[in-house]
């Protein structure tokens, strides 16, 4: 039953909304139901259900229903703030999200006022509900999805980036507007959408590597391996450092720039000796019939130190694998223990 009419503009968020619209029985019953509170919850949340199912009777009924579900929805979003019961709570209401959609798609109402009213629910409350833009598609169309993106996009780039090692804020307009954007990207299936978002956090090396490897998914070899040094650069060849470097260099290889994935290889082993760091750099190289060189200049580049220590382990490892091909030892393996015996008589050990 329509019992009256508002009229007007509202502002949520920074867009008007027109107001003129019809007001529906349905959602004052549920404010009536809620102030009860003398009424026992199960009661209460029985008959809330019984309202919604009148709704779902009313929007398979045909058109007219939009307004109706629009402000249902807003009257349980905000009864459902800070109290308890979330769970159920965030079924109802998705449950009249997904019969306002249905309503929407039936009769479709204005596509950017829409836009600007689901950006409102999803960024206005403190605890506000998920929205599926999958399931409003056909209602918002290419100028009502174009005005929803644009504005989220904006608010979100306006947030800061957090910086490597940084503990990141996340107050209510990021977790709201995160959640908005992670809804966008994954609706749209935009990686330019899904790198602004996973670039807001770079706290960790992990970070800059979820980043990589979206690119490197998308086939964006180039910016794959931009975000791939940034991330070094930023770790300090530590932490994730590893496996930044791993994805770098299968990229590069998959792209044919082998120079380039040695370079990385050969980084990874100077800024951290080990003796799988080592064995790496010796298959690329090897492969890239350059092996004879680099391993001469990494060798000098991190002989002494704490590196001896792993240069002692590389000369075990390539002794018994020449012991078990059963040929002679090559110069360059008996120069390695020829230098690390003489380092260590000079250090008196």
């Amino acid at each position: 039953m329509i019992t009256g009419r508002a009229s007007g503009w509202a502002s949520w968020g920074g867009w008007s909304v027109r107001l003129d619209v019809a007001v529906d029985a349905l959602p004052g019953r549920a404010e009536a139901v809620l102030a009860r509170v003398d009424v026992p919850w199960s009661r209460r949340w029985s008959e809330l259900a019984e309202i919604v199912a009148e709704l779902s009777r009313r929007v398979r009924g045909g058109p007219g229903a939009v307004a109706v579900a629009r402000e249902l929805a807003e009257v349980l979003v905000r009864a459902a703030q800070g109290g308890g019961q979330r769970a159920a709570w965030a079924a109802l209401v998705e449950r009249v999200l997904d019969l306002h959609a249905v309503a929407c798609a039936a009769e479709p109402p204005d596509g950017r006022e829409l836009a600007a009213w689901l950006l409102w629910l999803q960024t206005g409350f403190a605890e506000p509900p998920e929205v599926r833009l999958a399931s409003y598609a056909a209602a918002l169309g290419e100028d009502g999805l174009a005005s929803y993106r644009a504005e989220a996009v904006a608010r979100f780039s306006r947030l800061p980036v957090i910086g490597f090692g940084a503990t990141g804020r996340y107050d209510r307009e990021r977790w709201a507007l995160l959640r908005v954007m992670e809804e966008l990207a994954e609706h749209t299936g935009d990686v330019d959408l899904q790198v602004l978002v996973l670039s807001k956090d770079l706290s960790s090396g992990w970070h800059y590597l979820q980043v990589a490897t979206v690119l490197r998914d998308a086939g964006r070899s180039g910016e794959a391996l931009d975000w791939v040094e940034r991330g070094l650069e930023a770790t300090g060849w530590r932490g994730a450092a590893a496996r930044l470097a791993d994805l770098g260099v299968d990229e590069c290889l998959r792209a044919g720039w082998v120079e380039r994935a040695v370079g990385l290889r050969r980084r990874a082993f100077v800024a951290s000796p080990s003796v799988a760091a080592y064995t790496r750099l010796r298959a690329v190289a090897v492969a890239a019939g350059v092996w004879a060189a680099v391993r001469e200049e990494v060798f000098a580049e991190v002989a002494g130190g704490g590196a001896d220590e792993v240069l002692w382990e590389v000369l075990a490892v390539e002794s018994e694998s020449v012991g078990a091909a059963g040929g002679p030892v090559p110069g360059w393996l008996r120069r390695l223990r020829a230098d690390l015996e003489g380092r260590a008589a000079g250090s008196g050990r």
